[in-house]
């Protein structure tokens, strides 16, 4: 029976341009929690995994739509107790908390939708002039 083989990790600075964000902002999410370092080199520097990965463009996607760092770190919170947790009632519990942030994506989405018809409209009006 073999092992399986160990993650593939990257740093901080592959992390940054496969997300586009920055080093520093990557560090901010470690510092709040919402994305901690799969390890560590022998010498003390962040090593993040594709599973890391995965999370930050979660973290990634719910910033431009004006999630607060503790909405993002409930939302996660539920995403990984139902990746862990067999209970049904708890799953259940769960289901009802991730569909709360399904409805509210859907509202600022809509409203995303509204601004851009609104600056697609202004746009029209500066070009004809």
């Amino acid at each position: 029976m073999t092992d399986d083989p160990a993650p593939t990790t990257m740093h901080i600075g592959e992390l940054a341009d496969r997300t586009g964000l920055s080093n520093r902002t990557i560090r901010h999410y470690d510092e709040v929690g919402l994305l901690r370092p799969s390890g560590r080199t022998e010498g003390g520097f962040r090593l993040y995994t594709e599973t890391d990965l995965a999370r930050l463009l979660i973290i990634r996607r719910m910033k431009p739509l004006g999630f607060t760092l503790d909405q993002m770190a409930d939302l996660l919170a539920v995403v990984d107790a139902l990746e862990d947790t067999a209970d049904a009632t708890e799953r259940a519990r769960l289901r009802t908390q991730l569909d709360e942030y399904v409805r509210d994506t859907e509202e600022r989405r809509a409203r995303l939708e509204q601004h851009l018809a609104m600056a697609d409209e202004f746009l029209g009006i500066l070009r004809s002039r």
